[in-house]
């Protein structure tokens, strides 16, 4: 089938304005301070049409940002996470609408939280509907996050519970804030899928992950852990303060010994690795000689899998990770698996349908099926949408539909 103009591939004139432009704009944030660091690449549903890398991996050392920096994906992991458990529901081995409680028979234990008593603890019922792979893949289990959670950040300081970046397979062990499919809130659902992956595979998620989806798309430098060789590139994460809007730098790493691999933020990358998962998705399933995933199920993960729920505001009860979340204000947003959808064309230009989301220290990228383009750009700040950082996103992708429309 013959595609629209919108969708051709650019032109040699286009890519050298693209190249020019997004150069400008990267450049011009790192060289005025406000972002140590940032790598970022552009592509088609079959070449890079762009890449570029400015600032320092650490701000205070010398070692130049580069497109193989490994950076914290935080996540960015949970796309890869989705793609694996729909291997397995292509499989047989996962699906989608059956209770998960079949695999993870604990996740039936798990309940409702409906308040807090006069002594301080949580009262709890049984959910009303059981949880499903879809509603984990669409972060409407009734999981939340304690960045952006009451419930969970007081539960889990009052269990002196770890985290669920940890690791720690206890970190798990929260209550829902509400029942199965009542609402959108996102939260620490994909390490739950993590555990379902393990439970029907017999490996380690990160095992499965290298087997399946990273090593046959060439993404060499991503995993949980962090080889001596990526080691090497690796840049630090930074923390803008508050008070002056300086940064500083976090003595920060995801465990490297975990008990569980945490398929919620637990990954590491480099710009060039992640542009080749987002490729994949781009070309139907198919990258680097392999079928990752079958083009029906590619049209699947990419559409709306929440029904009449929309995807909200994420007010932070934690500023120092992340601010008050939410893109394209005012535009109506759903959720595919393990994808952010906007159903309307984005300010910068994103086409009405595309996929989306986001790691922790601003990290980021977009995939448009309409415009047959998708991007990735990757630093390490916290907190989450910090002003000048989520800027730069944003001038960055405008930057890149705008010279493609250019002639």
């Amino acid at each position: 089938m013959t595609q629209p103009p919108s969708t051709t591939a650019a032109t040699q004139s286009q890519r050298l304005l693209l190249s020019r432009q997004a150069d400008t704009v990267l450049n011009e944030a790192t060289s005025h301070g406000r972002i140590p660091g940032v790598a970022a690449a552009v592509t088609d549903a079959s070449e890079t049409l762009y890449e570029g890398a400015f600032g320092l991996r650490t701000q205070g050392q010398p070692a130049p940002m580069t497109l193989d920096t490994v950076m914290w994906l935080a996540s960015m992991t949970k796309p890869l996470v989705g793609a694996a458990a729909m291997q397995l529901v292509e499989q047989g081995k996962l699906k989608l609408d059956e209770p998960i409680g079949r695999i993870l028979p604990e996740i039936d234990a798990i309940q409702v939280i409906t308040g807090w008593d006069a002594q301080g603890q949580p009262t709890v019922r049984p959910p009303k509907t059981p949880i499903t792979l879809r509603h984990l893949m669409t972060h409407t289990a009734g999981f939340t996050s304690d960045i952006w959670s009451e419930n969970s950040s007081r539960f889990l300081k009052l269990h002196k519970l770890p985290r669920a970046g940890s690791g720690q397979r206890n970190a798990l062990n929260i209550p829902l804030s509400f029942d199965p499919g009542e609402r959108w809130e996102y939260g620490i659902n994909i390490d739950w899928i993590g555990l379902a992956i393990s439970a029907v595979t017999g490996m380690r998620l990160g095992e499965y992950l290298q087997k399946n989806i990273t090593g046959p798309l060439g993404m060499h430098s991503t995993g949980f852990k962090i080889t001596p060789d990526m080691r090497a590139r690796i840049a630090k994460v930074h923390l803008r303060k508050a008070s002056d809007h300086s940064l500083s730098v976090l003595d920060f790493e995801v465990p490297q010994e975990p008990e569980v691999d945490p398929g919620g933020g637990g990954m590491y990358s480099t710009a060039s690795d992640y542009l080749r998962f987002t490729r994949m998705m781009l070309n139907s399933g198919y990258a680097n000689g392999h079928q990752i995933l079958k083009p029906e199920t590619v049209a699947l993960m990419s559409k709306n899998a929440m029904g009449p729920l929309r995807v909200k505001m994420l007010h932070t009860v934690n500023p120092n990770m992340s601010l008050d979340a939410e893109f394209f204000p005012g535009l109506e947003k759903t959720w595919g698996l393990t994808f952010m959808i906007n159903e309307a064309t984005a300010p910068t230009g994103r086409s009405s349908g595309s996929l989306a989301w986001a790691g922790l220290p601003n990290a980021y990228f977009w995939i448009d099926p309409v415009r047959k383009i998708a991007g990735v750009l990757l630093m390490q700040i916290l907190p989450f949408v910090d002003t000048s950082a989520l800027k730069l996103f944003t001038d960055f992708e405008t930057t890149i539909y705008q010279s493609l429309k250019s002639t």
